[in-house]
């Protein structure tokens, strides 16, 4: 982006009547037969490369299998898969029948999944042979599983008994088009809904972000249930024509940069605690002259972080900040200067202010909540079937309608955003957005356990670490081996990520003057504020 004053002043939202992701991107650029979409491999060494023509020969018969078996607009998917290339087809064939994916965590448990499953009302799910029993409760008219498996469908069989020829359904640019569940400070996780319209505006972040065209190949390493794989591995890059990089493999630094080398990856985007531990590597065996610069969202990327990789690799890493309900929204542009510890500043489209608690607008230097101005198509539609939830995180100011993302932020005079801090109670580690109540609930189960908080402490690999606060039952002592005890059940119950990393006993935990238990003052004793 070359003068980002003006652009930003100058931009006007010109979002189609309708929008079919499936239709008007992968089918538009599979035109020409030789424009890369994938690159998938993973860590046996196996390997596969996908033109946008051969993603729709797949993503069709996909979309025919699924209205075979009863499935149609609006009905809801959910898809579980490791980082392959069925993921993908999988996406864009809901897209095209117009059915709505909800991208799932591999890591999610029984329980997860059967949250899901029954909260969206799901009538379909595509996963693994691996991880089919955790559909065991979910009540689906089709299940396709990656291996096949009793009760399953054979992807790949069912794909080739299908036909190859598909006419993507007619979206309108507010029908719900996927679902995104994200983890709150209270309650179960909510669905993000959002519109055909989102996933046609989510290209902006891959242009002036990303800085992508058909000439780049991103690797994103987010997880595949992350609403950030939908704008940096799936519509954002194929909106824009540029290639995917997709490896399904464990992490290891080293691995890392021989890959970036190997497959001349142009853009790279990791969370920040992979950052971190890739600037500890030595670099000079690996040549890395293809990659443009890196990206990094999903977790604040402090100053000396910035710097370490500058000194590395001679690029940039360019901080985003973004949520599940709005996507990237704050960014730091190529070309831009960065002012190290800044979000970076508002993407062209997206008006922002900081409100106080009376949701009256701050000038710079004040702290507040960050809020993005109503409408804007990269907003979600709202919770799905929570309309209260909804409401609870919009606000009128100024004669506008907000929506309240729930950071605390400050602005500069040259409106550089600075991330503060949550102004709920969830926990950032490592990219995972953490609730609580999810963790406490895994750690209430243990026979030992009177009751417990969950809150943020400082990690300096992850950002942030859940930590939980226990208090025992009567006649039970703390103990090393009591913590390495809970922490494992909750490994069982709930996905691994989000067991407490530390345990600390307590003989009681502080409470609000109506009872509840305080969860900023044990995050504030985290953090040393107190």
């Amino acid at each position: 982006m070359e003068d980002y004053e003006r652009r930003y002043r100058e931009f006007e939202w010109r979002v189609p009547l309708t929008f079919n992701f499936g239709g008007d991107v992968v089918d538009a650029w599979a035109r020409d037969p030789r424009r890369l979409a994938l690159i998938w491999c993973n860590e046996r060494g196996e390997e596969r490369w996908f033109s946008f023509a051969d993603i729709r020969q797949l993503s069709n018969p996909f979309a025919n299998a699924l209205r075979a078996r009863g499935i149609g607009k609006g009905d809801r998917v959910l898809i579980l898969l490791p980082r392959v290339p069925e993921w993908q087809i999988a996406m864009v064939g809901c897209c095209k029948l117009g059915a709505i994916p909800v991208p799932c965590i591999s890591m999610h448990t029984e329980r997860d999944v059967a949250f899901r499953a029954a909260h969206s009302g799901a009538a379909a799910a595509v996963t693994t042979r691996e991880h089919s029993e955790k559909f065991s409760a979910a009540r689906l008219r089709a299940r396709f599983s990656v291996g096949g498996g009793t009760g399953w469908a054979d992807f790949a069989e069912a794909l080739a008994a299908a036909s190859p020829d598909f006419q993507p359904v007619r979206m309108g640019a507010d029908e719900p088009a996927v679902i995104y569940y994200t983890s709150g400070s209270t309650g179960h996780p909510k669905g993000v809904t959002h519109a055909a319209r989102a996933l046609y505006a989510w290209r902006l972040s891959a242009e002036y972000w990303l800085s992508l065209g058909p000439a780049d190949r991103i690797w994103c390493t987010a997880d595949t249930g992350w609403s950030k794989a939908g704008t940096s591995v799936l519509f954002g890059p194929w909106s824009r024509g540029a290639a995917v990089f997709f490896y399904d493999g464990p992490f290891d630094p080293q691995r890392r940069f021989a890959l970036l080398e190997r497959y001349r990856v142009t853009v790279f985007c990791a969370a920040a605690s992979e950052f971190r531990r890739l600037v500890r590597e030595d670099l000079s065996r690996w040549d890395l002259r293809a990659l443009r610069f890196a990206v990094s969202a999903g977790e604040t990327v402090n100053p000396e972080l910035l710097r370490a990789w500058r000194r590395a690799t001679g690029k940039e890493l360019l901080e985003g900040y973004g949520q599940t309900e709005t996507l990237m929204t704050v960014l730091n542009y190529p070309g831009m200067p960065v002012k190290p510890g800044s979000m970076g500043r508002p993407l062209p489209g997206a008006v922002v202010a900081v409100l106080d608690e009376k949701h009256r607008i701050l000038p710079s230097g004040e702290v507040g909540v960050l809020a993005i101005r109503c409408p804007n198509p990269q907003l979600m539609l709202g919770y799905w079937n929570e309309p209260e939830r909804t409401r609870e995180a919009m606000a009128e100011a100024g004669g506008t309608q907000w929506f309240l993302t729930g950071d605390c932020v400050t602005s500069d005079a040259e409106g550089y955003l600075y991330y503060v801090g949550r102004g709920d109670d969830v926990i950032n580690s490592a990219g995972y957005r953490i609730g609580p109540l999810e963790v406490e609930n895994a750690v209430l189960e243990h026979p030992a356990v009177q009751e417990c908080a969950a809150v943020a402490s400082p990690d300096p690999e992850r950002g942030e670490a859940v930590k939980t606060f226990v208090v025992l039952r009567a006649g039970v002592e703390g103990s090393a081996a009591l913590a390495r005890e809970i922490q494992e059940l909750c490994k069982q119950i709930t996905a691994p990520y989000k067991y407490p990393r530390k345990v600390e006993f307590v003989s009681e935990l502080p409470r609000t003057p109506s009872g509840k238990v305080n969860r900023r003052l044990l995050r504030e004793r985290e953090f040393g504020l107190r």
